[in-house]
């Protein structure tokens, strides 16, 4: 059963411990991107045979079978995948940069350039559960800000990549689908091999593997963020009706074993009766067992005096995802600081922004809200500036700028600028 527990009655600890930690694979990790690096493919079908099930005749999807996945689909699901990508293309585009130029001084000219990144990798969870929707909220954006090449590696079972992420690939305008899961596919994406293109950034969640995987690639390509276990806090007042939102502490629940579903309110009839109404629904779930494990080890009811006090808590957790589940439950948005998403209303459960509204479900976990953002356009760009100089704008500034360089003991930098001035004051 869950945990409640009042926030004037408990120390700090019980209320904003995380979840339990992810075993240390680091080593077994390590083993992989040595062996991947140093034998390529007959590395990676060696994985494939002992984790999958076999290694496919080819590690990359080939036109027949993406074919063969959309032909395979009722017309409804894939019409379903069509508007859905309209939805998160429309939201994304808003956040494309142009860059810019500007003259802050006369004879100055400085500016910000956007380039695409060139090839990225995405890494699509298809373990417990093939995670189609993430195709969706990774390919768009990068599509969006002109990736050059976009990749998917997904684990295969038994040789073949589920249907829905290939329809998914499909729709969103992906180059190229690799039967590989695991940290042999971050390895595959991070150095290259035979088949299997080395890429510039990885995006895309997965398990403790994978996670370790791309922390340790980092630096050789750049990564997104390390996800962690899934997180859903809700904010509810005596309004709220507690089946719903129940309903939605299992709707992240039965995700992982590991994952966090957190109610936190001021009503404690409320957080009676959610108590009791999660106790009736778990066992309709298919996947009651994680669910029940979820909650048992990691969910919490935080009864507070306020609501004020209520959004404090939630902003000192940072959850992956937020519902405000209130009366008027708009105004309670602007005092939301760290938060991966927020849900406004009792008509906007999790699920909308998994798969429909528009927004990225890629989001950061584990109290990183603080300071990270969800996945957008802006993780498949980069920046470079530049910068011109009249001679006369040296002449008139380049005394200031030789001070810099010799009180910072550097009198080349120093010199590189006087030397212009002597030639130039004349």
């Amino acid at each position: 059963m869950i945990r409640l527990m009042k926030l004037s009655e408990v120390e700090d600890a019980e209320i904003f411990s995380r979840a339990g930690e992810s075993p240390d694979v680091s080593g077994p990790v390590a083993e992989i991107i040595k062996d991947v690096r140093e034998r390529g493919d007959a590395a990676l079908r060696e994985y494939c045979e002992r984790f999958d099930g076999g290694a496919p005749e080819s590690l990359e999807v080939t036109a027949e079978e993406f074919d063969a996945a959309l032909a395979s689909l009722p017309a409804g699901l894939v019409e379903v995948l069509r508007r859905a990508e309209a939805n998160i293309r429309a939201f994304h585009e808003k956040q494309l940069r142009t860059g810019y130029t500007m003259t802050p001084r006369e004879g100055v000219t400085l500016g910000e350039r956007i380039h695409p990144i060139r090839k990225v990798g995405l890494y699509v969870p298809g373990g417990t559960a093939p995670l189609f929707s993430s195709v969706l909220m990774s390919a768009v954006p990068a599509k969006i800000a002109g990736c050059r090449e976009i990749v998917i590696t997904t684990p295969a079972r038994g040789g073949a990549v589920a249907p829905e992420i290939l329809a998914a690939a499909k729709i969103a305008g992906v180059d190229r689908v690799f039967k590989l899961g695991g940290a042999q596919a971050i390895a595959a994406l991070a150095y290259g091999t035979e088949s299997v293109p080395r890429v510039d950034k990885i995006v895309g969640p997965g398990n403790a593997y994978v996670a370790e995987a791309k922390r340790q690639v980092f630096g050789t390509v750049a990564i997104d963020m390390i996800a962690g276990p899934s997180e859903i806090l809700i904010l509810a007042d005596s309004s709220a009706d507690p089946a719903l939102v129940a309903a939605d502490l299992l709707s992240q629940a039965e995700h992982d074993k590991n994952a966090s579903a957190v109610l936190v309110t001021d009503c404690e009839a409320l957080a009676e009766q959610v108590r009791a109404e999660l106790e009736r629904q778990i066992p309709r779930l298919s996947r009651r067992e994680i669910a029940r494990a979820s909650i048992d080890g990691n969910g919490r009811i935080i009864v507070t005096d306020d609501l004020g006090k209520a959004i404090d808590v939630a902003n000192r957790i940072a959850p992956e995802h937020m519902e405000i589940y209130t009366r008027e439950p708009m105004t309670y948005l602007e005092r939301v600081t760290n938060a991966g998403s927020v849900f406004v209303g009792e008509a906007c459960p999790e699920a909308v922004g998994d798969y429909y509204a528009g927004c990225n479900h890629t989001l950061p976990t584990g109290g990183t809200a603080r300071f990270s953002s969800p996945l957008s356009v802006d993780d498949f760009i980069k920046k470079s500036q530049f910068m011109r100089y009249e001679p006369a704008a040296l002449l008139r500034e380049g005394g200031d700028i030789a001070l810099f360089a010799r009180r910072e003991g550097l009198d080349g930098h120093a010199r590189s600028v006087e030397e212009r001035l002597e030639r130039w004051k004349g």
